[in-house]
Formats: structure tokens, sequence, C-alpha cells
């Protein structure tokens, strides 16, 4: 087979409280078995789940506030500061709540700060969870989200709208590859900067790709557009740091060892 087209990191994110908004990075090191550095951090729980931070255990991204129910929470902008572990939240230019989330009283004004805000969205009372190492990703692992940008062209075709690229909260997205090319790549190794990733799932999509990261209004419907006209909903793959190193912005992407098809 002729060898794969190149591709280059084109955005780097990380999402420190799952749900929130997310930070642009221009470097980030990849560590076996972990994703990127406080990506998913932390969740906010949405009512009592049992969820025990010296055990942790997955649960399903329904157990917390999160944009597939909840897509006001795009209209909050936040930044987490890693070495004071400080969350900010702003509503346009003002700051509405922050608190170090590593202390008691900083967890209580974020939580207070959310049930005021999502009363009626609530089951129970608002918790802010940390597992320590615990990653509360949508998969029972630890992994790295790629987006193919040309995936989401195809996508805007679909829908008949412009398609910002984080409507799909990935960590890397990636130019270069022709649109769908990432759906090719399960149980293949890739070279990422100075890492290797091993891809290990499709990423199947939820409502929450239809909410506008800008706006949090949701505007469009873009599960049941894939369904049509591709038959699923995945859109996205993830991957698995299996050899430790750095990533940056404009870095190569390589299939190590293509499949033969």
């Amino acid at each position: 087979m002729s060898p794969p087209p190149p591709a280059r990191i084109a955005g780097l994110y990380r999402y420190p409280v799952k749900g929130l908004t997310p930070e642009p990075l221009q470097t980030a090191p990849l560590r076996v078995g972990e994703t990127l550095p406080a990506d998913r951090r932390y969740a906010l729980e949405n009512g009592p789940t049992g969820f025990d931070p010296a055990a942790p255990v997955w649960k399903p991204k329904t157990a917390y506030l999160m944009l597939m129910r909840n897509e006001r929470l795009a209209g909050f902008k936040c930044r987490f500061d890693d070495a004071s572990n400080v969350l900010s939240i702003r509503r346009g230019d003002e700051i509405v709540a922050e608190g170090d989330l590593e202390g008691a009283d900083g967890r209580a004004a974020i939580e207070t700060f959310f049930a005021r805000e999502f009363t009626e969205e609530l089951r129970g009372p608002v918790k802010l969870l940390s597992g320590g190492g615990y990653a509360f990703t949508d998969l029972a692992r630890k992994v790295v989200s790629i987006i193919n940008l040309a995936s989401l062209a195809e996508i805007e075709t679909l829908v008949g709208a412009p398609v910002h690229p984080l409507r799909f909260r990935a960590n890397v997205y990636v130019t270069g590859w022709p649109a769908w090319y990432e759906a090719t790549l399960l149980g293949e190794t890739l070279t990422i900067g100075s890492a290797r990733v091993k891809i290990v799932k499709t990423t199947t999509r939820c409502a929450a790709v239809n909410v506008d990261p800008d706006t949090a209004a949701r505007d469009l419907d873009i599960p049941p557009a894939l369904m049509r006209h591709r038959g699923n909903t995945e859109c996205g793959i993830y991957a698995e740091v299996i050899a430790a190193g750095d990533i940056a912005l404009g870095d190569e992407l390589a299939v190590e060892q293509p499949s033969l098809l």
C-alpha cells in the first residue's frame, strides 16, 4: 500500500474539569498510560454517585455536569493554574467564581457557584471530585483524543453550517489527513512528536457536539447527520500513550507500521 499521508498537530488542548471549557497548549508531555497533564483531573458530580476518591471507579459521563445535558457550561470560560490548583471561572470579563480545587474552601466555592447556577438541572448536591491521579475520561482508561480537521470539514457539508472544532473537545487536532482517514487507524501505532501512541478506539459522538462552544447554544444536530450519511455517529479516535515523549503544535504524526489492506 502507498505510505499514509503526512499529518501535523494544528491544535492542542486540555480540559482540567470535565464538562468545562478547554485550555489551549503550545506543548505537552505525554507519559505512558496517562492523559495530557491535568486533563479531566476533576469533575462536578451531579448528585450522589458513591464515587470514592480513595478507590476511584469509572462512571459514565451522566454522573457529572456535562455538555450533553448542561450546555450552559460552555458559557463560562475557565482557567486552571497548575502551581496553585486554582480554578478561575469567568462570565464575560468578570471572574464569577474562584477556588483552590485541592482545598476544602476552594472546592466549596466552586460547588456553591454551580449549585446556584444549575439549580434546575441538578439531581442532588454538586460535589467537586478529584481522584488524585484518576482521570474522568469518557472511557474507563486514560487516553488522548484526536480529531481530523478534514473530517470536520465534511461534517460542515453534511449539516450545511460552520462547525467549530472545539465542539468535539479533543486533545489533539490534526491537519493533513484526508477526511475519515483516522477511522482506518484502529490498532495502529503512531509516532507523535517524540512519543508513541496506539489507537485503541473510535469516538462515538453524543449531543454534546451540538453545543456551540462560543455561544453555549444547542444549534446543530450532528450525530443524526452522521448516522444518515455515514451509518454511524463516530468522529475521532482515542489513543493510549505507549512510549513517553513531548508533543507540540506543528509536530508530525506518522503511522509507524501501517497494516496491509
